[in-house]
């Protein structure tokens, strides 16, 4: 899978100490977190983390996936008022170096029938279910 041609890119930067540092996106009208290390793992909790950000996406990405399926299978009035909780678990993966990540989605307002067609057509759950192209260079 490759999107070269896709409708939109997103811009990242992160700069200081990775999870005590900040992040800045340049899209539309931007974005600018401080970032902090959560008191569960040491830190002082006081800013963002990466987790929470992964979380909000996803719960939103999930969301606006199961609103266009049920616009697409005529269940629009059903999902109008859906709400979606993401879960994002950081911990030692089994079997490997580094931090492995386990999410829970938790969705209201709608049948399953239409929660497990968002979760088929959200970008967010087919990535971690089946990778992502990842290009990593040196600028």
């Amino acid at each position: 899978l490759t999107c070269h041609d896709g409708q939109y890119t997103a811009h990242a930067t992160a700069s200081g100490q990775g999870r005590n540092g900040q992040v800045t996106s340049d899209n539309d009208c931007g974005l600018q977190l401080r970032l902090a290390m959560p008191r569960s793992l040491g830190g002082k909790g006081d800013g963002q983390n990466p987790e929470q950000l992964l979380a909000m996406g996803y719960a939103a990405c999930f969301l606006s996936a199961m609103q266009l399926v049920a616009g697409q299978t005529g269940k629009s009035e059903m999902a109008k008022n859906a709400t979606v909780h993401t879960q994002v678990h950081m911990g030692q993966p089994e079997g490997m170096d580094g931090f492995g990540l386990e999410v829970h989605i938790q969705v209201e307002g709608v049948d399953m029938e239409l929660i497990e067609a968002g979760h088929k057509a959200c970008p967010y759950s087919r990535a971690l279910a089946n990778g992502v192209v990842v290009n990593v260079t040196k600028k």
